[in-house]
């Protein structure tokens, strides 16, 4: 919760892939509240206020992964919320061309955005959740100690500079230092 808010502030892309990962690691425990206090929460050793806030933080996404019945897989619509939210600005960084360098990044990994769209099955899926997904598998597979190929390394260092961009961006709008009206 802590480190959550704290990359919400500062790097949207991060809090979004932490996200995931609290998730993923939530269906780790089966939904569990008493694994997670005892694996997770206490593990902190922190004052009593803040283990209580993190523990009913805990306990408000595992009801929230209940209700929209994503104990197995998928996002919470809190997340799918950022991920919307991310694509609407990209576009809108496309079509206004306020930020060159941002849109000359999205062109240079463009080819492989269309090549990961080929392995996809919902083709409604955005280039921004499209690239937060190789991103995530990519940490995934580093988890589980698996082998990455030079050129998927190499990819993956380009989308980082891209959502890198994307982050930043959102920060401006964000702030109000930059406006599309």
């Amino acid at each position: 919760m802590f480190i959550a808010q704290q990359l919400k502030k500062e790097n949207i892309g991060e809090y979004l892939l932490y996200m995931w990962q609290i998730e993923d690691m939530i269906r780790a425990f089966d939904l569990d509240m008493s694994e997670i206090e005892k694996h997770i929460i206490k593990p902190y050793n922190l004052p009593d206020n803040q283990r209580k806030a993190l523990y009913e933080w805990y306990e408000s996404l595992i009801d929230m992964m209940r209700c929209e019945n994503v104990q197995t897989k998928g996002h919470l619509q809190l997340n799918k919320n950022i991920v919307i939210e991310l694509s609407e600005l990209h576009n809108e960084l496309l079509r206004t061309g306020k930020a060159p360098a941002y849109s000359a990044k999205f062109y240079h990994i463009l080819p492989s955005i269309l090549q990961l769209r080929k392995q996809q099955t919902d083709m409604t899926i955005s280039d921004i959740e499209i690239c937060f997904s190789f991103m995530y598998g990519i940490i995934l597979l580093k988890l589980q100690k698996r082998e990455i190929t030079p050129e998927t390394t190499q990819v993956q260092a380009e989308f980082s500079k891209f959502l890198i961009l994307l982050s930043k961006n959102y920060q401006l709008y964000k702030s109000g230092e930059l406006e599309f009206f």
